[in-house]
């Protein structure tokens, strides 16, 4: 054959390496490693970041220090024996095992269809992240610590503000964004706009 022609069987054979080839738009697995990446991600970044503050406070200031002194808004050393706002006190078993009840909870949260959404997503992550950093506190410390102190307010941390802005996200989602009640109609994510 000359330079450049092709045969019958060679040209049969050219679609099927053409099909192989050829792009295709992003597949539901594609779209769900993304939005995997997405819920680990944040959830890391929540804990690394909620882990560093704790160490940082635990290796700059002794126990009831604060800086700096006299603010209405500073830096303290707490540790936390119980849950939010000081209830349970010295119920370290009992909240390590709803700490793990509830980290169970958000990842049957995540695998449910209603949260598929990047904001329903990335809200479940934050929540897993500070779950995680409060648990790790409990299991190796035996107290969380706490550190942000606002006036007439308990002393909180990064874990703790990632779990309520994670509930407040998905609170106003499904409030604000989905009127009616279904967040399956809500705008597409961006994994869904381009499926």
């Amino acid at each position: 054959m000359p330079n450049g022609s092709v045969g019958p069987a060679e040209e049969q054979r050219r679609p099927k390496i053409r099909s192989l080839l050829r792009l295709r738009p992003p597949s539901r697995l594609a779209g769900r490693w993304r939005r995997d990446l997405l819920f680990a991600t944040v959830a890391a970044l929540v804990l690394a970041l909620d882990q560093l503050t704790k160490h940082i406070i635990r290796a700059t200031l002794d126990r009831g220090d604060a800086f700096p002194e006299g603010w209405p808004v500073r830096l303290v050393h707490v540790e936390n024996t119980g849950a939010a706002f000081g209830i349970l006190q010295q119920q370290n078993a009992f909240l390590v095992v709803t700490t793990i009840i509830g980290v169970g909870a958000i990842l049957l949260y995540y695998l449910y269809p209603l949260f598929e959404h990047a904001i329903m997503t990335a809200a479940l992550g934050m929540m897993l992240g500070g779950a995680i950093g409060n648990l790790s506190d409990r299991i190796v410390l035996g107290e969380v610590t706490d550190f942000l102190k606002f006036p007439e307010w308990p002393a909180f941390n990064v874990a703790d503000s990632s779990i309520f802005v994670g509930v407040v996200s998905m609170s106003a989602f499904l409030l604000l964004v989905r009127q009616d009640g279904d967040p399956r109609r809500a705008p597409p994510s961006t994994d869904q706009a381009q499926e």
